[in-house]
């Protein structure tokens, strides 16, 4: 297996705009630590300097907290002058984008390890290199895919300033459950229409589309890959794909993680496992369980959750949807072929074992939650934790330990965690924690409806 090149040559820009003469405008686009795509909008005339010598950046860039405010405490403020900080385009990221108005593509660029100094040490992508290099100095190739959950809401908010389910393409509005259904998805037909092609236009692998566990909510699966970078990669992108398809039919692609307080929440699940150097599966196994190694893999997830379930959940918001019955996880376990547990082992041919995360929200940056995976997968590997026997049955009712459900606790555990700081730098943690920290503070700050309706005239 050849390992990704850092940045894209410049004939890549030489061969697109050969062959698309029609675009006019590119999106120049990093992701940050919130998972918000940032950047600028550049002519064609600018595209090949980007090529040639990078685009320079702001630092603070990197460093902003989800509302897209400076956060001091990074140091990528005023202790540095908000310097400049060049970013080069990554491999295969130059696409256009259908949807948009004017003829324009878009392009993801990362910061260059020296001259992006010193907003690399924030950049989510370096990270997830980090520890992927990590795995494949010890013999160990990550093969992952994610699995993202949406819905699709109506652009107006309905009478009472909520959001609603978009109108079907009969213009009633969904109202049932209905999961599987599938005249869900043959009333959302022209928007999955104009979504697949923009996929394949893009050479996003997107799969199954399946109606979910609430009215309006979608999934649609993503092809594993043998390169784990290049399927976070594609996540990203699918987002941002996904956004803007469903813009332009009038309608909100929303990967809040619970929008609803009565209806299920949406998660990112996250598929993995371990290939040698030649590709074979090393968790490929006729028994169920796997292999030896997928559970130690299990076991060093399972013993590092805690301490990256910010990375896992990275918003207030995110903990609404660990709820019992709920299909969301709410307690470290494991299991095969179970829907009740946080970590499963899903059934299938011996070729094709992996293990299906379950624990991310669609809110997680997907560079950030494959980090965490892969560096608790390490841990386990090395030191060869046992996860204990898999939960048969109901998981729910058997669980004897509860995740967090609340910001500040899982705050707390990532910023006292030794195996963090170990794991993915002191550097990184200390701009990550004070974006955190910052809309913590901010969070909580807020006086809002609920406040209202709940004390107003009881206090």
């Amino acid at each position: 297996m050849s390992a990704t090149p850092l940045f894209a040559p410049l004939q890549d820009a030489l061969d697109f705009l050969q062959l698309n003469p029609d675009v006019e405008m590119f999106e120049l686009f990093i992701l940050d630590n919130n998972g918000v795509p940032r950047g600028k909008l550049l002519h064609r005339d600018e595209l090949l300097a980007v090529y040639e010598s990078g685009r320079p950046l702001p630092s603070t860039i990197l460093g902003l907290s989800i509302n897209g405010d400076d956060v001091e405490n990074t140091g990528l403020v005023w202790d540095v002058g908000d310097i400049d900080c060049r970013a080069y385009p990554l491999a295969g990221s130059l696409q256009r984008m259908p949807w948009r108005q004017i003829p324009m593509a878009a392009v993801q660029v990362s910061m260059h390890p020296q001259q992006g100094m010193p907003a690399t040490v924030a950049d989510p992508r370096h990270l997830l290199v980090k520890v992927i290099e990590g795995l494949k100095a010890d013999g160990y190739y990550p093969v992952m895919a994610a699995e993202l959950e949406f819905y699709l809401l109506d652009q107006q908010r309905d009478s009472q300033g909520r959001p609603q389910p978009a109108r079907d393409a009969d213009g009633q509005r969904p109202r049932a459950t209905q999961v599987y259904g599938l005249r869900e998805l043959e009333q959302i037909e022209p928007f999955l229409a104009d979504l697949y092609s923009a996929c394949k236009l893009q050479g996003i692998p997107a799969r199954t589309a399946i109606s979910e566990y609430a009215p309006g909510q979608v999934e649609i699966t993503l092809e594993h890959r043998s390169d784990a970078l290049q399927a976070m990669d594609e996540a990203v992108r699918y987002k941002r794909l996904v956004k803007g398809v469903a813009h332009k039919h009038g309608m909100v692609a929303c990967f809040m993680a619970k929008p609803f307080d009565d209806l299920a929440g949406t998660g990112m699940h996250m598929h993995v496992s371990l290939a040698d150097e030649h590709g074979h599966n090393l968790f490929a196994s006729e028994a169920p369980d796997g292999t030896p190694l997928l559970k130690h893999a299990v076991g060093g997830m399972l013993s590092t959750l805690l301490d990256s379930l910010l990375m896992f959940c990275p918003n207030a918001n995110s903990y609404r949807r660990f709820q019992s019955n709920s299909y969301a996880p709410l307690a470290p376990t494991w299991g095969v072929d179970n829907r009740t547990v946080s970590l499963r082992v899903p059934g299938g041919p011996a070729f094709s074992r992996h293990i299906e995360h379950r624990i991310c929200g669609a809110d997680a940056n997907p560079y950030l939650a494959a980090a965490a995976i892969l560096a608790g997968i390490h841990r386990g590997i090395r030191e060869q934790l046992d996860p204990g026997a898999p939960i048969e049955g109901n998981g729910y009712a058997q669980a004897t330990q509860r995740l967090p459900t609340d910001w500040l606790t899982t705050l707390r555990a990532l910023e006292g965690s030794s195996w963090a700081k170990e794991a993915f730098g002191p550097e990184f943690l200390k701009v990550y924690l004070a974006v955190k920290n910052a809309e913590y503070r901010q969070f909580m700050g807020e006086v809002g409806e609920q406040d209202w309706r709940w004390y107003l005239n009881q206090a």
